[in-house]
């Protein structure tokens, strides 16, 4: 019996297999070492380009406008003609990544907007300027969105929150860096030189991502030629609101009121083409998802405070306080200055997946939220650049754990196919919320300035002593400055108080974002690349080498202690590895 036994021990054990796991094949676009940095930089740079040019123009239109000879409502549309061209693309750019492949889309829209850009640099009359912008707005739209996609696409799936903190880096960055480039150039150069300067960075963007960007396979997609002309339509009349609307006193204005029913028959059209059609050249059905409806308004609320605060900041501080626009541009770094710091950090905190994304942005919106109402109570006549920096470094700090965690969020809650659609909701909608945001908060100031004029001029009277005594020794038009300069500091005041207070309202937003969920092998999930993962060997309690008192362990089987193995499977293998050895035992 104990020789059968001693036999039994030596006899090789058959263990039930688990189904064989596939090698692990990393996603084709995965880049590592030099390459990546060299796509990263080559991305980061196509980026910049686009946020950039959003805002240096910006600064140079007065001298633009007299070396042209165009008065200020020509010159504003050398901007509209941009901002709408830009905002039509960039609800196209998934179907026209399908259509030609991200490497080809991408290169040709770094070409077409470097080569508009020099275009525009010789133009000599306003109106070639403005045709030369609306072609760098159409070949700059899908800028934005592609760099998101190919960072997120060159980076493996669980450094996700590294490659979008990237993004948010160039997002964010390249509109504050903008006006203070713009007023060193226009005040040391001549302003052909804000479209000559993005010559050398497109030149180079394009030679590193032609030499090391890997090609994506294009596919047939019908061209939806009737959602395409609703689009522009519907957004095109939009942004011109928007932009034309406080400039025309809104709607005493004939073409503001055409363009708004333009604008909303346009929308209400296009809206009911694209969930109709089979191929849809904006895929609408994935705002059906909650996820991504949440985060596009989240992102239009977090382009309140940024893009607020670039429209406010300058105008108050030059206006104002005397500023120079040097000084001014320092004081836009400041905000951008957390964000810069902190972007990396906080992609590796959402790469870790430890932390709720939720909590991340709701707080990031309430924190940047309060620094606007901070900085809405330290405004006045006397403020210095340390009395505004304080509450901007708030800002900032909270905008760095919103917008690289929003756009993780919104790539998460859907397919991977459907990913670079998500995005580029998210993107379009902070954009139009930039916009819609600009042109409320110049209609806001000019309202809130009316108002505060009028009550202090109320209470201006010869009644008052202090009102005496200043015009026994100044004059009337001193008093009548005075006054003027108060109330447009205290609307200033109650502008950044209204931003504080839109991000606070819609900071709950972040509650109907998807929780996040434990990391679980997905079998339509594409594997990384790794180090082979080690094996188990299982030891039976109890079974003899034949050498010994029986206390040592014996390898009776080798087990694969993967991802693709859940423990479940691992203890079942081991319960059956251990009946077949010792039937007899009860602990089997």
């Amino acid at each position: 019996m104990e020789g059968a036994l001693r036999q039994a021990n030596r006899a090789p054990v058959s263990v039930p297999k688990t189904p064989p796991v596939a090698p692990a094949v990393a996603p084709p676009t995965v880049e590592y070492g030099a390459r990546r940095a060299l796509i990263v930089a080559g991305t980061m740079l196509a980026a910049l380009l686009q946020t950039v040019d959003a805002t240096i123009v910006n600064v140079a239109l007065p001298n633009i406008q007299g070396n042209l000879g165009a008065n200020v409502d020509e010159a504003t549309w050398i901007v509209t003609a941009y901002v709408i061209a830009n905002v039509v693309v960039i609800p196209m750019t998934p179907w026209l990544i399908q259509r030609l492949g991200r490497k080809t889309y991408f290169l040709t829209s770094i070409v077409g907007f470097t080569v508009a850009s020099m275009l525009c640099g010789m133009a000599t009359s306003l109106d070639a300027l403005i045709v030369f912008r609306v072609v760098q707005g159409a070949f700059g739209g899908g800028l934005l969105p592609l760099a998101q996609i190919v960072l997120r696409e060159t980076f493996p799936p669980e450094e996700v929150g590294t490659s979008q903190s990237l993004f948010a880096m160039g997002a964010i960055l390249g509109p504050s860096i903008g006006p203070t480039l713009g007023g060193v150039i226009t005040d040391n150069l001549s302003w052909q030189w804000v479209f000559d300067i993005n010559l050398v960075p497109g030149i180079l963007a394009t030679l590193l991502l032609a030499l090391y960007l890997r090609k994506g396979a294009p596919k047939a997609s019908p061209l939806d030629v009737p959602g395409i002309a609703l689009l522009i339509v519907a957004i095109g009349s939009l942004q011109f609101v928007l932009d034309q609307g406080q400039r025309e006193d809104w709607f005493s204005s004939s073409d503001i009121c055409f363009f708004t029913a333009s604008a909303l028959a346009g929308a209400a059209a296009f809206v009911w083409w694209e969930l109709r059609t089979s191929h849809p050249i904006v895929d609408l059905r994935v705002l059906r998802n909650r996820a991504v409806a949440a985060a596009a308004l989240i992102g239009a609320a977090i382009a309140v405070n940024i893009y607020g605060g670039l429209l406010l900041l300058p105008q108050f501080t030059v206006g104002e306080l005397g500023f120079t626009a040097t000084l001014a541009g320092i004081l836009i770094g400041i905000r951008a200055l957390p964000i810069a710091l902190l972007n990396i950090p906080v992609g590796r905190i959402v790469n870790a997946n430890r932390i709720d994304l939720r909590l991340m942005i709701g707080g990031g919106l309430v924190v940047s939220s309060c620094g606007s109402l901070w900085l809405s109570q330290r405004i006045s006549t006397g403020s210095t650049l340390s009395t505004l920096g304080l509450p901007l470094l708030v800002v900032g700090f909270g905008i760095a754990f919103v917008f690289s965690p929003l756009l993780v969020c919104a790539v998460r809650a859907v397919a991977p196919a459907d990913a670079p659609k998500a995005a580029a909701f998210v993107t379009l909608a902070t954009q139009l919320g930039g916009s819609i945001a600009s042109a409320s908060l110049v209609a806001f100031v000019d309202r809130r300035e009316q108002f505060h004029q009028s009550i202090l001029a109320a209470n201006v009277t010869m009644a008052r002593l202090p009102v005496t005594e200043f015009l026994r020794t100044h004059p009337v038009r001193e008093l009548y400055g005075l006054v003027v300069s108060q109330a447009t500091t205290l609307a200033f005041a109650d502008a950044f108080l209204a931003v504080g207070s839109v991000g606070i309202l819609l900071s709950p937003l972040a509650l109907a974002l998807n929780r996040p969920k434990e990391r679980k092998h997905d079998a339509n999930a594409v594997p990384t690349t790794g180090p082979p993962k080690p094996q188990l060997a299982l030891h039976v309690a109890g079974a003899h080498t034949g050498r010994g008192d029986g206390r040592r362990l014996r390898p009776v089987a080798l087990l694969d202690r993967s991802n693709d193995a859940p423990p479940e499977s691992t203890h079942a293998a081991a319960g059956a590895a251990c009946r077949i050895a010792f039937p007899s035992r009860p602990e089997c």
